[in-house]
């Protein structure tokens, strides 16, 4: 029995915590109202900060929900640092292996460019590089892997390619959801959809969503990086 309501349990708070991350952008609306910024007057800079603030303040409600086994889970991804580092890499590679390939295949057949969601990021880190760096690189790898793997894992416990799947596809999902313009657009929810797979076998195999959020944020910190530089 006990089984069962820790199942009702998570899942009613992987409920809240995926409504809360899909509506974070109402969170915008709290130094909006306190600072009475017109919303005509918000250009795209402006816009950046009210997202990254969203971000910060979503981070921060999460970390609340899952704060006792976010810290057991810290201290199993330190307790062998080296051998999770490792076991992350290993998967990363592989999920971003199948990126590449997948994203190569959308393009050569389909004829599909780049993601729309891609467009969006990169004109984001055009405005506002070194903001961007922190809230692509740092804020949401930490946010996505709460709502995407913790979240997931915490309902298939003992289920580890369903865990997989699911991350797979709402990851994918997720990056797609708002940027479809042509039925092609949703072939990208597979390279999107490989690293949050990956991200979850890892995850599964170390314990600790650090693992994964670690790798996530070298990801998304290495890619936002280049961009900028280059």
């Amino acid at each position: 029995m006990n089984k069962y309501k820790k199942l009702i349990k998570s899942i009613i708070t992987a409920i809240i915590v995926f409504l809360l991350f899909f509506n974070s952008y109402l969170f915008q609306y709290i130094p909006i109202i306190l600072f009475k910024i017109q919303i005509t007057s918000i250009d795209n800079n402006m816009s950046i900060m009210l997202n990254t603030f969203a971000n910060i303040l979503l981070a921060f409600i999460l970390y609340l929900i899952y704060r006792k086994s976010l810290k057991k889970e810290f201290h199993t991804f330190i307790s062998n640092f080296k051998e999770n580092l490792s076991t992350g890499f290993s998967y990363w590679f592989l999920g971003l292996n199948i990126m590449i390939i997948s994203n190569v295949v959308i393009n050569i057949v389909f004829n599909g460019g780049v993601a729309a969601n891609e467009e969006t990021v990169q004109e984001m880190i055009s405005s506002l590089p070194w903001l961007m760096l922190i809230n692509a690189g740092f804020i949401a790898p930490f946010n996505e892997e709460i709502v995407f793997r913790k979240t997931l894992k915490d309902i298939f416990t003992n289920h580890r390619w369903l865990f997989a799947f699911f991350s797979f596809f709402l990851f994918g999902l997720a990056h797609v959801l708002g940027n479809v313009t042509t039925p092609t657009d949703w072939l990208f929810i597979i390279p999107y959809g490989a690293l949050g797979g990956a991200f979850a076998l890892a995850y599964s195999k170390t314990d600790s969503v650090f693992t994964s959020m670690a790798m996530h944020m070298f990801h998304n910190f290495s890619l936002t990086l280049l961009s900028i530089l280059l």
